[in-house]
C-alpha cells in the first residue's frame, strides 16, 4: 500500500467535510418537507428550540466557523437570537437560507489548499485551526441535523418518511422468513 502525500490527506480531508454538510442539507430538507410552517417552529419545551431554530443556529455557525472563520473574515452573529427567534419564518425562507449557507461554505471549503488546515484561526473567542474550526463545525452540523430528525419524528409519529431504509442483509434489512 502506498504512502499517501500530506496533499492526497488534506484534500480528502476537505471532501469528506463538503459531502458530510450537503448529506446533512439533504436530511434535513427531508424532515423539513414533511412538516407545515406550525410543526417547524413547534417546541417541545419552551425552554427547548424548534427544527427552525435549529436550522438558524446551523446556518449562524457555519456561516462564523467556515464561510468566515476559515477565510479569517469579521462576522457579527446574534447567536442568542437564532434561539429566541419564534417566527413564524415560512419553510421556504428557510430552505432558502440553508441553501445559501450551504452552497457558501461548500465554496469556501472548494478552495481550501491542504497547506492551509494548519493555519491558526481565531472563531468565537477560541483560538483553533483552520482543520479545527471545519471538524468542530462538521460534527456540531451532523448533531444538530439528528435532533432536527429526532424532532420532525416525535412529532410524526408512524407518518415519519425514512429518508432511506436498508435493503440488504449487509445493510441491516431484516431478514425474510
Amino acid at each position: 500500500m502506498s504512502n499517501p502525500s500530506a496533499d492526497a490527506v488534506g484534500r480528502a480531508y476537505i471532501d469528506q467535510a463538503r459531502r458530510k454538510i450537503t448529506a446533512c442539507q439533504d436530511r434535513i430538507v427531508h424532515c423539513l418537507n414533511q412538516l407545515n410552517d406550525a410543526q417547524i417552529w413547534w417546541r417541545p419545551l419552551d425552554s427547548m428550540n424548534s427544527v427552525a431554530n435549529l436550522l438558524l443556529h446551523l446556518c449562524g455557525n457555519v456561516r462564523q466557523w467556515i464561510i468566515n472563520g476559515v477565510t479569517g473574515t469579521h462576522q457579527s452573529r446574534n447567536r442568542p437570537q437564532e434561539f429566541a427567534e419564534r417566527g413564524p419564518l415560512p419553510r421556504e425562507d428557510l430552505l432558502k437560507l440553508l441553501s445559501s449557507t450551504v452552497n457558501e461554505a461548500d465554496r469556501v471549503l472548494s478552495g481550501i489548499a491542504s497547506a492551509q488546515l494548519l493555519e491558526p484561526r481565531r472563531i468565537q473567542g477560541f483560538d483553533e485551526t483552520v482543520l479545527s474550526a471545519i471538524f468542530d463545525s462538521v460534527a456540531h452540523f451532523q448533531g444538530h441535523t439528528q435532533e432536527i430528525v429526532s424532532l420532525t419524528r416525535m412529532q410524526l409519529g408512524a407518518a415519519y418518511r425514512f429518508a432511506w431504509t436498508p435493503q440488504t442483509r449487509e445493510q441491516g434489512a431484516p431478514t425474510r422468513q
